[in-house]
């Protein structure tokens, strides 16, 4: 494995000082917010729009730096920068909290209503007398409500203590699906508008490649190899990724799937006592969860998906379960069975650690070809041996019968 000085650039959150190939969706989004005085009245709301995994949260929170470095030249008070990640939070209650306990660490929103937690969260806004730029990200269709949280930004008067009005300027970026941003378009009930949004497509093989070439630079110091990148961009490119999985893919071929950012120990498992699973299995779930959890039957999906993208057959359905349980039996996800679907029962998984906390092995040479190089064993192509039999557990609704 290569030495890499500079691992911090590969973390999820980095920020590149520039978003290759977006300057036009970048420069798009800022002038609609038009800081530090806009000619609109508030709320001053923009929405970046793409497929997951285009680069959509990377473009708004660069947005947001630009917003802000804006604010800070052209006034003594600077401003606050608030970013969170929607899909890590549990319904609207969730966002709410996370977004309060940045404002004040001990915060427990156990107890509390969310209308409760919003007033608390836009009093203190008003209290620190702060401009403030606000990026929810990964918003995803089914995700949380961010209804009642942007319509109480829309209008805080009501909100705030008796004979205190208004808000310190804010600016409000988010950045989703198109349909998770209609959504929240259409809950802001004509409080405000997101649209138009900023349109971003999937970045062209070029434009991919000068990222991956410039991602592996910064984090080794030196010039990229260029078999390396070549490798990342067509693996790329077979599965139909974008930016987001090129880094991805960049991250564990660099670092591992062991290693983690922030200092830390791993998880409870070591190299050698790995969890035998298909990388397309992996990858359908981090997929299908957006970081909380997933239908069965969309992981069943994404992995028949993924498979064929790397020229291998899709897990049959029983298999797939088994797969799900040794995850289980691990403790990186928890099968849950909910009322819903045709059936009358959804089953679900949820993550109880991130993906890329993993570790987790291709398995043994002879039985199926490795999909993805999620680790030294998957890129010399060893491969999953067989597991032990197991009565499938599926829920109707996930069509596996």
């Amino acid at each position: 494995m290569l030495a890499v000085p500079h691992a911090e650039v590969l973390a999820r959150d980095w920020l590149p000082p520039v978003i290759l190939g977006r300057a036009t969706e970048v420069a798009d989004a800022v002038r609609r917010l038009d800081a530090p005085a806009p000619v609109a009245p508030p709320p001053w709301m923009v929405g970046v729009a793409g497929p997951r995994g285009c680069g959509s949260s990377a473009i708004a929170r660069r947005t947001a730096r630009d917003v802000a470095d804006r604010l800070r030249a052209a006034g003594p008070v600077p401003p606050r920068t608030i970013m969170l990640r929607v899909a890590g939070c549990r319904g609207t209650h969730g966002v709410a909290t996370a977004l309060l306990r940045m404002l004040d660490d001990g915060f427990e929103g156990r107890g509390f209503p969310v209308a409760e937690i919003i007033a608390g969260f836009l009093r203190r806004v008003r209290r620190d007398a702060r401009p403030v730029v606000m990026v929810l990200d990964d918003v995803y269709a089914g995700g949380p409500s961010l209804g009642p949280i942007l319509r109480a930004v829309a209008d805080p008067d009501r909100f705030l203590p008796e004979g205190e009005f208004g808000l310190p300027p804010f600016w409000t970026v988010l950045a989703g699906t198109p349909e998770a941003l209609g959504r929240c378009d259409a809950e802001l009930a004509g409080r405000g508008a997101i649209a138009p949004f900023v349109p971003v497509a999937p970045a062209p093989a070029r434009a991919l490649r000068q990222i991956v070439d410039d991602r592996v630079a910064r984090a080794l110091g030196r010039p990229s190899p260029p078999e390396l990148v070549d490798r990342i961009v067509a693996s790329t490119a077979a599965e139909g990724g974008g930016s987001v999985r090129a880094i991805d893919l960049v991250r564990r071929a660099l670092l591992g799937p062991e290693y983690r950012l922030d200092g830390r120990p791993r998880s409870v498992r070591h190299r050698g006592d790995s969890v035998t699973v298909e990388p397309s299995v992996v990858r359908a779930i981090e997929e299908a969860a957006h970081g909380v959890e997933a239908v069965v039957g969309d992981v069943r999906r994404l992995e028949a998906r993924f498979a064929r993208a790397n020229g291998t057959s899709p897990l049959p359905p029983t298999t797939l379960w088994r797969r799900i349980v040794r995850l289980e039996q691990a403790g990186y996800v928890r099968r849950e069975v909910r009322p819903g679907g045709v059936g009358g029962t959804r089953s679900l998984v949820r993550l109880m650690a991130p993906v890329d906390e993993w570790v987790v092995s291709s398995g043994a040479p002879g039985t199926r070809r490795a999909c993805d190089p999620w680790d030294g064993g998957a890129a010399r192509g060893e491969v999953p041996a067989a597991w032990p039999p197991a009565r499938p557990e599926w829920s109707s609704d996930d069509g596996a019968g």
